[in-house]
C-alpha cells in the first residue's frame, strides 16, 4: 500500500497514523498472528463501530481483528483472505462481514486489506473498511424486486428480436413462440416499427370485437389513439397519449428495460383497470445509433391488484388520519392537564410560600407549613415527570435549540445540587477539565434537567458525610461540533448488577421500599435517557452496592457563533477554564462579568391573570419586594389599561396565557403592534400553567420576552424582572 520499499516500524507507525486522520473513510493496521492485535485505528473506522473514541473501541473489540469481526463469521472471514492471499504475491484480499456496534447493532462491511511483512511486526494487515450494510439491503431488496417481475419481464424481453432475423417468416415465428407462452398473463401482443409506424398483432383479444385481426399490418400511433378514445378514462387520457408517443417512447426506452403505464378504462359497462408495457426489440446500447427502432407492446388487465392497493392506500390514509386526530387528542389532553393540575398547585405553593412569611408563627406551624411545601413540591415534580413520560411515548417531545452559556447553565445546576448537599451534609465538588468554550448551541432546559436529574438522585441515594461529583470536559471539536462528557459519581448506597440493566425502564426501582425511604416514582432515569438520546447522546452507568455509582453523559452540541469578551481578545483561546465548586460556593481561575441588575422596588407593573386567587398570590408576592401590580381579569382588558396609559408607566407586564375575553397570546400581539413608543421594548414575560415546549416557542414568536411555567418561584420571578427592566 505505502510501497515495497516501506517498512512499518516505530517510527514510521506515527506517519501512517497522521495519514489515517485524514482519510475519508475506516483504515486499521493489525498483525496476523496471536491474538490480530491492532496496531491502529482511525477515527472513521471506530464511527463504523459506534465507538466515539478509542478507549470505547478498545472496550468494545479488545483492540484485536477477531473482536472486530461478528463472532459467526470470524472463522469464514480468516480463512476467505488466507486463500486469497497465498496464491497472490501482492498479498491482496477483499472480504465481506458483519460488525456488532456498540450500540448492539449488526452492520456490514467490506474490508479491502493488503498483506505484507516487516521486521517490527512481522507479518501485518493494512486495512480500508467501509459501511455497505444500506448497499447490502438496497441489493436484498433488489433481489426481491426482480424475483417479483422477472416472470413478465423475462416473457417481454422475448419481444427483443435479433436484428439478424430480419426476414419476415423467421421473424413471425420466433414471436408466435414468444406470444403462446405469454398468453396466460397479456391479452395482447404486438410488434411496433416506430420508425415506420407500422404495427401488427400477434396475439388478439377475444373479448375485443373492435380490435384489428392479428397478422393484419396498421398505423401504430392513430389505432392506438383510437383505442385511448374508445376505452380509456378522462383522467388518464393525457398520460396515456403521451405515453405512446414514438419520440416518448425511444426517449424512455434509452434509460430503461421495460416501461409501463396503468389506466382506467370503461368497456362493457365495466371500470377495468390495465396496464400497457413496452419493451425495445433491442437495447439501444447493442445497436450502432443506440437509438430504439422497433418495440414489443403487450396489453394486460390488472384490476384486482390495483383495487387491492387503492385500498390499501386508503387505508393507510384513514389510519395516519385517525393517528393524527389520536395524537392531537392526545396532546390537547396533556396540555390541558398540565394547566389544570399547575393552576391550583400554583395557590397551593404560593399561599404556602406567603404564610411561611409571616415571623410570628408559632413553630408547630411553621414545621406544618414545611412540610406541606415539601409535600407540594413532590407532587409537583411527580406531575411533571408522568406528564413528560406522556410526551415522550406519543413522540411529542422536541428539542428547543438555542445559544446558551455553559457556565450560567453550570451555575445554575451547582447552586440547586450545592443547597441539596449542604442541607444533608453532604461534599459537593463540580469540576472542568481542560478548556471548554463559553457559549454552545442545544437545548439547555433539558440538558439542565438530565444533569440535575441525575445529581439530584445521587444526593438522595448518598448519606451524611458522602460525597457528589461533577466532571464536564469537551472531549472532541470538530467543524463547530463538540462533544460534551458529564461524569456525575457519589459515593452513595449503589446498585446492584442485576438491577442495572433495568435502570432505565419506566417505573423501575431496585427495591419497594426505596420508594417510601427515599421518594421515587421510577420515571426520572427513563425521562433522563429519553432526554439524551432525543439529543443523539449517549448514558452509562456503573455501580456497586454499598461503594457509590457512576454516570457517563455525552452529548454533541454545535459551537455557539457568540462569544465573550474574553474570546474575543483572545480568539483562539476558551473563555472558561477549570473550576471548582464546594460546599461554601465557586473558586476558579476566572472572574464572571455580572451583569448590570434592575433596581425592582417602587416599580410599577401591569398583571393579567384571570383567577382570582392567583391574582391574590402574585400581587402578595410582588409587594414583598416593593412592586405595585395593577390587575387586568382578561387579556382584552389588559391590552385597553396599556393603551391608555403614557409610555413608560409600566415597567413590565405579567401575562397569564388561557384568560376569558383574549389570551395572552393574542394580549401580546396587540400590545407589540399598538404603535406606543414603549410597545415593542416593555417586558412581557409569560406566568402560565401551560409548560410544555411547544408553549413556550409560541409564546417567543408571539413577541414575549421570556416564559415561567406556574408554580413560580419568586426568586425565579424576581431574577426575570431583575434581567429584563431596564434601568
Amino acid at each position: 500500500m505505502f510501497g515495497k520499499r516501506f517498512q512499518l516500524d516505530e517510527n514510521t507507525l506515527p506517519i501512517v497514523e497522521e495519514i489515517g486522520k485524514h482519510m475519508p473513510g475506516g483504515f486499521f493496521i493489525y498483525k496476523d498472528s496471536g491474538e490480530e492485535e491492532l496496531l491502529y485505528i482511525n477515527e472513521a473506522a471506530m464511527n463504523i463501530f459506534g465507538c466515539s473514541s478509542l478507549d470505547e473501541f478498545q472496550e468494545l473489540t479488545g483492540y484485536t481483528f477477531r473482536g472486530m469481526v461478528h463472532p459467526d463469521d470470524y472463522a469464514a472471514i480468516t480463512g476467505m483472505i488466507n486463500e486469497q492471499i497465498a496464491p497472490n504475491e501482492e498479498g491482496y484480499d477483499y472480504v465481506e462481514y458483519r460488525i456488532i456496534r456498540r450500540d448492539g447493532s449488526v452492520r456490514w462491511v467490506e474490508d479491502y486489506g493488503h498483506h505484507t511483512k516487516t521486521d517490527t511486526y512481522g507479518g501485518i494487515y493494512y486495512v480500508f473498511i467501509s459501511d455497505i450494510t444500506e448497499k447490502k439491503e438496497r441489493m436484498e431488496e433488489d433481489i426481491v424486486h426482480r424475483q417479483q417481475e422477472a416472470r413478465e419481464e423475462e416473457l417481454l424481453r422475448q419481444l427483443a428480436l435479433n436484428e439478424q432475423l430480419l426476414e419476415k417468416e423467421k421473424q413471425r415465428a420466433e414471436l408466435d413462440k414468444m406470444i403462446t407462452a405469454m398468453a396466460s398473463d397479456y391479452r395482447s401482443v404486438y410488434y411496433v416499427d416506430l420508425d415506420a409506424d407500422d404495427a401488427v398483432c400477434y396475439r388478439a383479444d377475444p373479448e375485443d370485437a373492435k380490435q384489428t385481426p392479428e397478422g393484419e399490418h396498421f398505423l401504430f400511433y392513430d389505432r392506438f389513439r383510437y383505442y385511448c378514445d374508445l376505452y380509456v378514462d378522462d383522467g388518464y387520457r393525457d398520460g396515456y397519449l403521451e405515453f405512446i408517443e414514438p419520440d416518448n417512447i425511444r426517449k424512455a426506452l434509452s434509460d430503461e428495460n421495460i416501461i409501463a403505464y396503468r389506466y382506467l378504462t370503461h368497456r362493457g359497462g365495466h371500470d377495468v383497470y390495465e396496464m400497457l408495457r413496452m419493451a425495445g426489440v433491442r437495447h439501444p446500447a447493442d445497436r450502432d445509433d443506440h437509438i430504439v427502432h422497433a418495440v414489443g407492446v403487450g396489453f394486460t388487465v390488472i384490476d384486482a391488484e390495483m383495487r387491492r392497493q387503492i385500498e390499501y392506500t386508503q387505508t393507510l390514509k384513514e389510519a395516519l388520519s385517525a393517528a393524527e386526530e389520536a395524537n392531537s387528542a392526545k396532546t390537547t389532553f396533556l396540555s390541558n392537564m398540565s394547566h389544570e393540575i399547575r393552576t391550583p398547585m400554583n395557590a397551593i405553593i404560593g399561599l404556602n410560600t406567603i404564610a411561611l412569611e409571616n415571623p410570628d408563627l408559632p413553630n408547630v406551624t411553621r414545621e406544618q407549613l414545611e412540610q406541606i411545601g415539601v409535600s407540594a413540591h413532590y407532587l409537583l415534580n411527580i406531575i411533571n415527570d408522568v406528564l413528560d413520560m406522556s410526551r415522550i411515548e406519543s413522540g411529542k417531545m422536541t428539542l428547543n435549540l438555542h445559544d446558551f452559556s455553559f457556565s450560567e447553565l453550570l451555575e445554575q445546576v451547582d447552586t440547586i445540587i450545592g443547597e441539596q448537599c449542604r442541607e444533608k451534609d453532604i461534599s459537593y465538588e463540580s469540576r472542568i477539565t481542560g478548556r471548554m468554550a463559553e457559549y454552545y448551541k442545544g437545548d439547555e432546559m433539558k440538558l439542565r434537567q438530565i444533569l440535575i436529574n441525575i445529581l439530584g438522585n445521587a444526593v438522595k441515594f448518598t448519606p451524611r458525610g458522602g460525597s457528589v461529583v461533577l466532571t464536564c470536559e469537551e472531549t472532541a471539536s470538530l467543524k463547530g461540533n463538540a462533544t460534551i462528557r458529564f461524569v456525575m459519581s457519589d459515593t452513595g448506597i449503589g446498585m446492584s448488577s442485576e438491577f442495572l440493566p433495568r435502570i432505565f425502564d419506566t417505573f423501575s426501582q431496585e427495591k419497594i421500599s426505596s420508594s417510601n425511604s427515599y421518594g421515587s416514582t421510577g420515571l426520572g432515569m427513563a425521562i433522563t435517557k429519553n432526554f439524551v438520546e432525543l439529543m443523539n447522546g449517549s448514558i452509562d452507568v456503573e455501580s456497586e452496592k454499598n461503594v457509590g455509582t457512576v454516570f457517563t453523559v455525552t452529548v454533541p452540541l454545535r459551537r455557539s457563533a457568540l462569544m465573550t469578551s474574553a474570546e474575543k481578545s483572545a480568539q483562539k483561546k476558551s473563555a472558561l477554564h477549570h473550576s471548582e465548586l464546594h460546599n461554601d460556593g465557586i473558586a476558579g481561575s476566572e472572574k464572571k462579568i455580572k451583569k448590570q441588575k434592575a433596581e425592582l422596588n417602587g416599580r410599577r407593573l401591569l398583571l393579567a391573570e384571570d383567577v382570582e386567587v392567583n391574582a391574590q398570590i402574585m400581587m402578595m408576592v410582588l409587594e414583598a419586594r416593593g412592586i405595585t401590580a395593577e390587575l387586568a381579569v382578561n387579556g382584552k382588558i389588559a391590552v385597553q389599561m396599556f393603551k391608555s396609559n403614557e409610555p413608560g408607566y409600566y415597567d413590565a407586564i405579567l401575562m397569564d396565557m388561557r384568560m376569558p375575553e383574549m389570551d395572552g397570546l393574542t394580549a401580546t400581539r396587540e400590545i407589540r403592534k399598538s404603535g406606543k413608543a414603549d410597545a415593542e421594548t416593555i417586558p412581557i414575560i409569560a406566568l402560565t400553567a401551560n409548560a410544555f415546549d411547544e408553549d413556550v416557542q409560541r409564546s417567543l414568536q408571539a413577541g414575549l420576552n421570556a416564559h415561567l411555567a406556574k408554580p413560580v418561584e419568586p426568586d425565579t420571578l424576581y431574577g426575570a424582572l431583575e434581567t429584563l427592566i431596564k434601568e
